[in-house]
């Protein structure tokens, strides 16, 4: 199927989230999409979905105009998107997900849903069991499911929002030639992303966009400066950390174990000096997510003591730990940092320092209007949560943070966001680092680790299998770690 965008507009209030936009995209054809944070490149994918209706434009598949007023009308025109979070309800199975919005009579031949299922598997080498609880699944294996059930719904233009955003190298991978096979078989596959790299390894053709606006068409590959300069219309120059005396112990773990399920029954040893950044490495559910809330009270250790600046809290509430100033940034930013419906200015009524019956609403305006300004955030005091792209709400939690912080904790700080986003992100925390903040950072990205760390802590099977210092290693010995193998040189906070 060949598809046309021809000059679509959406607006939100006074945010032109899409103004004007015109894509073709062939038949056959892998097809990125490239663009900033906020760029509005979702936007734009949720039009084609039926998630959003446009407020003006055209949508030309075949030679033939489609309307679309919800999802069902894009699957019935064979338009099918994978979402950045795929959308598999988890206490169901894997069966029950994929019959899901099948069309025809209530009856349901299951049997005969189950033998497809298994069929589409196994032509695109999936190993995905229809009996199988879908929390059990991988996010590279929801991913999977999700794209077989689209399919299987007779999709022919796969939309693929963000699609890496949490998965591993080698999903990735599998990923990608998937979809390689896709287009070889006809099918038009639209890929969004930020990330030039993937970009590059697997489209044949990438529009830029930038503040609703398509900025730019090449044919690839180019040069990645092309790309970059049509994205942000200039060069990035990503900040280095410089060092930094470190200082007294800001954290400490000592003989620390912690409920079976969480962690493994090893004790942790570990002491963060001010000033010091540790990134934690790992693949996914290894144990650094609970490790990160028992550093900041969210997990209760079953032995050994917690140290915040020398002072024992072990056993205390996440709320001690803010008056310790003690901050952790979860990888859900709308699920658990931010709260869905409220404004921006609401967010800084909750988390101002002087809370009184009275709320202070000119204020809190001032102040949220301040720090839009101060942190560049795409959006207005008005603005809600859930109406920010991933990294204006990460802007957002960076410019709630006291002022003066002992201990930043933080899973996934640049997940889904652009080079310039990311780059922006770390230099705000390097000043922190800078006043002597010591940060904790979980990331799947090996060069972040890499890059911005002084120590990695390598988490593997519920332990910390290795210490490695960052300035003497490197992605190979990394990865050996998050696989399971110890190296001969690396050490450990186990004991």
């Amino acid at each position: 199927m060949s598809l046309e965008l021809l000059d679509i507009h959406k607006h939100f209030g006074p945010v032109r989230a899409n103004d004007g936009i015109t894509i073709t995209v062939q038949e056959g054809s892998l097809h990125g999409l490239l663009g900033e944070n906020g760029a509005g490149k979702s936007t734009l994918m949720k039009v084609l979905s039926g998630f959003h209706s446009a407020d003006s434009g055209r949508i030309v598949l075949d030679g033939r105009e489609i309307k679309l007023a919800n999802p069902d009308d894009a699957i019935e025109a064979g338009i099918g998107m994978l979402h950045q979070d795929p959308l598999v309800f988890l206490p169901f199975s894997v069966i029950d997900n994929f019959v899901l919005g099948s069309p025809g009579s209530a009856r349901l031949d299951r049997k005969k849903a189950a033998r497809e299922l298994s069929e589409l598997c196994e032509r695109y080498g999936f190993n995905i069991s229809p009996d199988t609880p879908a929390r059990l699944l991988t996010v590279g294996e929801r991913q999977q499911l999700e794209i077989i059930r689209l399919l299987w719904l007779g999709a022919r233009v796969l939309i693929l929002d963000e699609p890496t955003t949490g998965i591993s190298a080698d999903q990735r991978a599998k990923l990608f030639e998937t979809l390689k096979a896709l287009a070889t078989e006809g099918m038009s596959v639209i890929f969004v992303s930020h990330k030039l790299e993937e970009v590059a390894d697997l489209c044949e053709r990438v529009t830029v966009m930038t503040r609703g606006k398509v900025v730019g068409e090449a044919e690839l590959p180019v040069p990645p400066e092309q790309l970059v300069e049509m994205m942000f219309g200039q060069s990035i120059e990503i900040h280095d950390r410089d060092s930094v005396p470190l200082g007294t112990s800001h954290l400490a773990f000592d003989s620390v174990r912690t409920a079976t399920g969480l962690l493994s029954e090893e004790p942790i040893s570990l002491d963060v000096q001010s000033g010091e950044v540790i990134g934690i490495a790992g693949m996914e559910g290894s144990g650094q997510d609970a490790f990160l809330r028992l550093c900041c009270g969210m997990r209760t250790p079953k032995e050994g003591t917690v140290s915040i600046g020398g002072k024992d809290m072990t056993g205390k509430h996440y709320r001690d730990y803010l008056a310790a100033d003690v901050k952790y940034l979860p990888a859900g930013r709308l699920e658990e940092g931010l709260i869905e419906g409220l404004t921006i200015t609401e967010h800084f009524v909750l988390t101002g320092e002087k809370q009184s019956f009275f709320v202070d609403w000119n204020a809190a305006r001032e102040r949220a209007v301040e720090q839009i300004e101060h942190y560049t955030i795409k959006g207005t005091e008005a603005s809600t949560a859930e109406s920010l792209s991933g990294g204006n709400q990460q802007r957002v939690l960076l410019a709630m943070l006291p002022p003066e912080l002992t201990v930043l904790l933080m899973e996934h700080p640049t997940r889904g966001l652009d080079i310039e986003s990311a780059d922006w992100v770390w230099e705000q925390l390097l000043a922190r680092r800078q006043q002597g903040t010591s940060i904790l950072f979980a990331s799947a990205d090996l060069d972040e680790l890499l890059r911005y760390s002084d120590r990695i802590l390598v988490f593997f099977s519920g332990r910390v299998i290795g210490e490695l210092d960052a300035n003497n290693t490197n992605v190979e010995e990394i990865g050996m770690l998050i696989g399971g193998r110890r190296a001969p040189s690396s050490g450990s906070v186990s004991s």
